[in-house]
């Protein structure tokens, strides 16, 4: 694959719209059947407010968009009050069951984050 295939393959989904949110999230979920290879999840968060904020995001796959599980090793580094964080984690799709979704959890005495997660992934080749 030359770079300007791979480019054209490329493909940027939201797995959680940027907002701000002082409860936990149960994230929508993304269908990961056309995509192969590296994908990147990038968690983007402010600092939070309050009386010691914390927030705690991972990944979770599924099968069948209905019954998901904790993915092994996708979970983000845990963000407070004292910085933002931007945060890649790489995973090879093909280790990935069919669904994905992020999964958020705050702590705190009246926390409040904005955040949000993107995927960046590659469409599989289509054969001519």
């Amino acid at each position: 694959m030359n770079l300007g295939n791979a480019m054209a393959q490329a493909v940027a989904l939201s797995v959680a719209e940027s907002d701000e949110r002082n409860a936990d999230l149960d994230g929508t979920s993304i269908d990961l059947q056309d995509y192969e290879g590296m994908a990147a999840f990038i968690l983007n968060s402010s600092a939070g407010t309050g009386t010691d904020p914390t927030l705690d995001c991972k990944l979770q796959d599924s099968a069948d968009d209905s019954t998901f599980a904790d993915v092994t090793g996708a979970t983000w580094t845990q963000v407070t009050d004292a910085a933002a964080l931007v945060e890649v984690l790489k995973l090879n799709v093909s280790n990935l069951r069919r669904y994905v979704k992020i999964v958020g959890t705050v702590g705190g005495t009246t926390p409040v984050f904005t955040y949000g997660a993107e995927f960046l992934g590659f469409k599989k080749a289509v054969s001519s």
